[in-house]
């Protein structure tokens, strides 16, 4: 039996999804740009998902802008507004050349700004805690005169800690700074009100909900200016050319509806399930702990490091017993380089390179939880017992040949 604990890389689509997207592969397949029926037809698909997804984010839908997903939404919040402010000042003394960002971001973001350096603006980057969380006061003391955008995700994809967002947006409203933030690991497992949280950009993709992969959108609220990042015709109201993708879209808005329906009951029970498997291996493993705020963080994602046992071979390990989980953010996979998320929070190399994440969703049960339990302990232990760095798993393996 395949347990599956990696939802924060992706989940499967929901089977209502599937069937909202599968006309608009055969028979409505209109173009949502076209004038005649078929095309209407296919704009109106458009339309009511992007009220299924404003809804979601408490936004009204003229300000959802569909993107191919969060890396490019979050590409576009950053770039767009920076870029739209340049244009608009040019590179004199008005221009503002600023960002503010932290070091526990997503590479969506952390790229995004790198990339902004090699063009000559400055970036601060701001550490988190301990517990995983940044201070709105930090954010609030890294503000300058030249600062133009702040990007502070919602919810982390390693960790599931949560950012007072709230209040780094009061602090962003009173420095009259733009404020994006990263809600991709948020959606559909906290209540989001863009109003409420102050944000100028919010980014979110649809196959963290249950949705088709390929889609996702941007929040932008009415006055902050966007430049968008390529060219082509005036769809998504001259934010983001291209030919929509209509089965993708119409996928994404039954998602949102089906994560806004079953939010509180969802997220009470993914959390109940996550704490059963967090409990259950802390009380049967030695040397485990949880990284990041137990209680500031997504219900459905716990981070543990397991002391002496490599987070890839455990990864492995786990598979071969049929259970999927991670050693990070999914679009790291293959990296030499720990965690930039769990050395931020003050873990080492070896401690970061020991964690794994355990993520779970809408389609984890309970029989899942309690198997993943009984196994996980057994697999940690023959990994410590095979690893070099581990004198406990040497002097383990001194009495106990390895199990098979």
């Amino acid at each position: 039996m395949a347990i599956y604990l990696d939802y924060n890389a992706t989940s499967p689509v929901d089977t209502r999804v599937l069937e909202a997207m599968l006309p608009y592969f055969g028979d409505a397949f209109g173009n949502a740009s076209s004038i005649h029926s078929a095309g209407q037809h296919a704009r109106a698909a458009v339309d009511r998902a992007r009220e299924s997804v404003a809804e979601l984010l408490g936004a009204r839908p003229s300000e959802i802008v569909f993107t191919s997903g969060g890396t490019e939404a979050a590409n576009l919040a950053i770039l767009g507004a920076v870029q739209a402010h340049t244009f608009r000042n040019g590179t004199g003394s008005e221009s503002k050349k600023h960002i503010i960002t932290t070091q526990i971001e997503h590479h969506a973001v952390l790229n995004t700004c790198q990339e902004l350096e090699r063009r000559g603006f400055e970036v601060t980057y701001v550490a988190a805690g301990s517990d995983g969380v940044v201070d709105p006061e930090d954010i609030r003391r890294a503000i300058r005169p030249e600062t133009l955008l702040i990007s502070v995700m919602h919810a982390n994809n390693e960790t599931g800690t949560i950012q007072p967002i709230e209040e780094i947006g009061r602090i962003a409203g009173e420095a009259d700074v733009y404020f994006h933030c990263d809600a991709v690991q948020s959606a559909g497992k906290l209540p989001l009100d863009v109003n409420r949280l102050g944000v100028d950009l919010l980014s979110i993709s649809a196959h963290k909900i249950h949705g088709p992969k390929g889609v996702g959108a941007l929040f932008v609220r009415p006055e902050t200016p966007l430049e968008p990042q390529f060219f082509g015709g005036h769809h998504e109201r001259d934010r983001r050319p291209g030919t929509e993708n209509v089965p993708g879209i119409v996928g994404f808005g039954k998602a949102a509806e089906l994560a806004r329906q079953g939010l509180g009951q969802d997220t009470r029970r993914i959390g109940a399930l996550r704490d059963r498997l967090e409990e259950a291996l802390l009380a049967s493993i030695p040397s485990v702990r949880v990284n990041g705020d137990r209680k500031r963080r997504a219900s459905n994602t716990t981070n543990l490091t397991f002391s002496g046992a490599g987070g890839e071979a455990l990864v492995i390990a786990l598979d071969l017993e049929g259970i999927a989980c991670s050693t990070g953010a999914a679009c790291s996979s293959g990296s030499v380089e720990p965690s930039h998320v769990l050395k931020a929070i003050g873990l080492s190399d070896d401690e970061a390179r020991s964690s794994l994440r355990f993520s779970l969703g809408r389609s984890t049960t309970l029989e899942e939880i309690e198997m993943a339990a009984a196994v996980i302990p057994r697999v940690v232990n023959r990994i410590r017992a095979l690893s070099p760095r581990s004198s406990a798993g040497q002097r383990q393996k001194e009495v106990t040949a390895p199990s098979r």
